[in-house]
């Protein structure tokens, strides 16, 4: 009978593969542990980066999500205007997001179409009316929902499009008794005539002023910003635009095509030039000593300033939520009335800037972005 220490080289002999056998086994679990310790921790490298990108993906989606604007992409004609998809805006600090539903075009939007800046690409338009969408989070003025208009700064443009965004302070809520699109037309050219009129020349009741283009998106606003301080109007238009200028309130209407207004003017307090040509080189005279000329076309010349003995100045005029404030007010209690003298929509804006390039437009044209909340197209 054979003892232990002699059975065991005996059955080591009968299985001679064993120990090879179970080193194998053994590295095969090993290797089957680590490869299901690494897919645990590719899983769950994964699961935290799918759980992060889908953390900022309502960010990255808000930032992408596409909106219809105008673009221009070079200096040119109306064609290079371009209807086409653009990332949505955000608004930032003390920025709103607005829901455009009207934009106003104004003769700066053709200039800088023409090529007065090489900023490309870019959206034109700073004049709109809409709703607000969104505040950033230093904003304590508006809250969504609410009806508004601003006048965006040169710097920000962008009303040609579905949203704008614009600092709070270049906003106010919109005049009650006017809808989108007379809204729109107000912002920059009722600045401009009340940055003039007021805040350069301080026009007081019982003063003469003598206003140039007076049925134009400046002009109309001058004319009913004058009378409500209580001045006397004097102004000037074409034939077809007499009409207007009597319906505005003008005290002494002038047809330029038939009559040199030098000739009959004289003596005023203040002349406000909106028009180009040589309109301002004949206005010195007609100034009392001590008046004012302010020009939004060009600076009035010192030599001819100093050698008639009156003031006189350039105007860039700038958004002021303060005066969209007062403008409003005096909307509202039918003091102004905004001058539309087409709603177009946004995709015919090349017809719009051919309108406006021509110089004669009576009062404002205005772009149709939308309908107004809860209203439908047959509305």
């Amino acid at each position: 009978m054979l003892g232990s220490q002699e059975l065991a080289p005996t059955l080591q002999k009968k299985r001679p593969g064993l120990g090879r056998r179970g080193e194998t086994l053994r590295r095969c679990r090993d290797n089957e542990l680590a490869y299901a310790n690494d897919m645990r921790l590719s899983l769950s490298i994964n699961s935290l980066r799918l759980i992060a990108w889908i953390a900022v993906l309502p960010v990255a989606s808000a930032a992408q999500t596409p909106m219809k604007a105008i673009v221009i992409h070079s200096s040119g004609g109306p064609e290079v205007l371009k209807y086409e998809d653009v990332p949505r805006p955000q608004a930032k600090d003390d920025d709103i997001l607005i829901r455009v539903m009207a934009a106003a075009v104004n003769p700066v939007d053709v200039f800088i179409r023409e090529g007065r800046i090489n900023h490309f690409p870019l959206i034109p338009g700073m004049d709109v009316a809409g709703v607000v969408e969104e505040t950033g989070n230093k904003v304590t003025k508006f809250k969504r929902g609410d009806a508004i208009y601003a006048y965006l700064s040169f710097e920000e443009q962008g009303g040609y499009a579905e949203f704008a965004v614009t600092k709070q302070d270049h906003a106010a809520l919109k005049p009650k008794s006017v809808d989108f699109e007379h809204a729109a037309a107000v912002p920059l050219a009722a600045t401009t005539a009340w940055q003039a009129l007021i805040e350069k020349a301080g026009l007081s009741a019982g003063q003469t002023v003598l206003i140039h283009g007076g049925s134009g998106g400046v002009g109309t606003f001058a004319v009913q910003i004058a009378k409500a301080r209580g001045a006397k109007v004097i102004a000037t238009a074409s034939t077809a635009n007499q009409g207007l200028l009597k319906q505005l309130g003008v005290d002494q209407p002038i047809d330029y095509t038939t009559t040199k207004f030098e000739d009959v003017v004289k003596n005023v307090d203040f002349v406000l030039n909106a028009v180009r040509g040589d309109t301002l080189a004949r206005s010195y005279g007609v100034v009392k000593k001590g008046g004012i000329i302010v020009s939004i076309t060009g600076e009035p010349d010192p030599a001819e300033l100093e050698k008639h003995g009156i003031r006189g100045t350039g105007l860039g005029a700038h958004p002021d939520a303060k005066v969209l404030e007062e403008l409003a007010k005096l909307i509202d209690t039918g003091k102004i009335t905004p001058i539309v003298s087409a709603v177009m929509p946004l995709v015919d804006v090349a017809k719009a800037h051919q309108q406006i390039a021509s110089r004669h437009t009576r009062g404002k044209v205005v772009l149709k972005v939308a309908e107004p909340p809860g209203q439908s197209p047959r509305d």
